[in-house]
């Protein structure tokens, strides 16, 4: 993956936003996209930057090559936030979709373990 800072050839990089709420939920959802961005798959960014409307955020989101949001709960507070600053071509997992459940699942290894697999595999269909 290129650094969005580059300029010295096409930028292609991908972008990851979580939710981080305080569920147990939102927690491997936000170590999940934290080991994404460690992995260099994808940069990890703050969802309330996109929600404040920060302009570099804004620009670098726009660029992205891909986006992925990851979600805890069915609230979907993070994909919200990004189509309403009219961010559309999102990949999106909620990890009720691979059967985590906010409060009944408490943040263990494996559960990120398994979150990060959906999650490489959503960004990179």
């Amino acid at each position: 993956m290129s650094s969005p800072n580059c300029s010295c050839g096409p930028m292609k990089y991908n972008m990851v936003f979580s939710c981080s709420g305080a569920a147990d939920v939102g927690a491997i959802a936000d170590q999940t996209a934290r080991r994404l961005s460690q992995e260099k798959i994808a940069s990890m960014c703050c969802a309330a930057a996109i929600a404040a409307e920060i302009p570099e955020i804004l620009d670098m989101t726009s660029n992205a090559e891909r986006l992925l949001v990851i979600d805890g709960c069915p609230k979907d507070c993070a994909k919200i936030i990004m189509e309403k600053a009219g961010f559309t071509k999102i990949k999106h997992l909620q990890l009720e979709m691979i059967g985590m459940k906010k409060k009944e699942s408490p943040l263990t290894e494996e559960r990120i373990e398994a979150a990060l697999n959906k999650a490489r595999l959503t960004i990179l269909a």
